[in-house]
């Protein structure tokens, strides 16, 4: 990727980053938002809930979109299918799963312990997935088989809540992705696991670009497609997860930063691993902004603002597929 390309992704994000900051209901300027972050005035309102909800959700944001986009790079090029991505392929709903399913026979959801069960039930959920949908019937069966495995779960969680109505608040966030619960989720030990999974996918890259020379060719160049692929599902689960854990289930993400970071880092998956990860995070963060200030006061959670891009998205990349699976 050009040095160009780099700065362009960077200045992305960080244009979304202040924005987050920058835009809310009581506003402010660039000095508020810098004297709360250097040296704050507690009697400034502003600079209150630019420093005690903005900065966390700030912090949440980047966590959660960066490893979404990593995760979508990552599913996307494993399975050579541009459908792919965490929310659609049901990994999400997987995770959201487990964690509802230990509020209610373990602990709270904010208790780090049920937060980590967002792990197995991500990898499990996207085994499945590959297993049902895998094989010869391209990237629609692979996305028809994650829907109906996420239809499935969200049924599962549904059904419980109906005859445990002490779940419904935590149905509220992890049926629809926000980052209005920052300040209560495990930020630090979720961006160890994003971090983990990333680091493991990028050193993946240059194998699971051989996969899509196909399996017997991989193989005669060093690489074990077996493994790479449990590698990759690997990845998956630890950035999906982990970006479940802090933002909850949001959708069409994992679809919308590969093909941004295409568009700058070319063949290469190690640099589209890393822009799609400064994409993801600038989209999510500039999808927050929005949902709090279309409907002021009231908030559009983030997760809905991102399926009303996705979803548009989604249908035209399958609308430009060929019979093959590619675009």
């Amino acid at each position: 990727m050009t040095v160009r390309g780099w700065i362009l992704a960077i200045l992305t994000f960080a244009c979304a980053a202040f924005a987050s900051l920058w835009l809310g209901l009581r506003g402010g300027g660039l000095a508020d938002v810098l004297q709360a972050l250097i040296a704050p005035d507690p009697d400034n309102l502003t600079q209150i809930a630019i420093r005690e909800i903005r900065s966390p959700r700030l912090i949440a944001g980047t966590i959660a979109g960066a490893a979404l986009g990593v995760a979508g790079a990552v599913s996307q090029a494993a399975t050579r299918n541009p459908l792919a991505d965490p929310g659609l392929m049901g990994v999400n709903a997987g995770a959201a799963a487990a964690v509802v399913l230990g509020a209610a026979f373990l602990a709270s959801p904010e208790e780090g312990l049920v937060a980590l069960l967002v792990f197995p039930g991500a990898a499990l959920t996207a085994l499945t997935v590959f297993m049902l949908g895998g094989g010869s019937g391209g990237p629609v069966r692979l996305t028809l088989a994650g829907l109906a495995i996420g239809a499935f779960l969200s049924s599962i969680v549904a059904g419980l809540v109906l005859t445990r109505g002490d779940l419904l608040d935590a149905l509220r966030f992890w049926s629809v992705g926000t980052l209005a619960q920052a300040s209560s989720r495990p930020l630090g030990l979720m961006a160890c696991a994003a971090t983990a999974g990333t680091a493991l996918a990028l050193i993946l890259a240059p194998k699971i670009e051989l996969l899509a020379l196909g399996d017997d060719l991989a193989r005669g160049l060093g690489a074990n497609a077996g493994l790479t692929r449990l590698g990759a599902l690997a990845a998956v689960a630890l950035t999906a997860g982990a970006a479940v854990a802090v933002a909850g289930p949001i959708s069409f993400l994992g679809l919308l930063a590969p093909p941004l970071a295409r568009l700058l880092s070319g063949r290469n998956l190690r640099d589209e691993i890393a822009a799609s990860a400064l994409f993801g995070a600038a989209l999510l963060l500039a999808a927050d902004t929005a949902g709090r200030l279309v409907f002021a006061p009231a908030e559009v959670r983030a997760g809905i603002m991102t399926a009303l891009i996705g979803g548009p998205v989604f249908i035209w990349i399958a609308r430009t597929l060929r019979p093959g699976g590619r675009k």
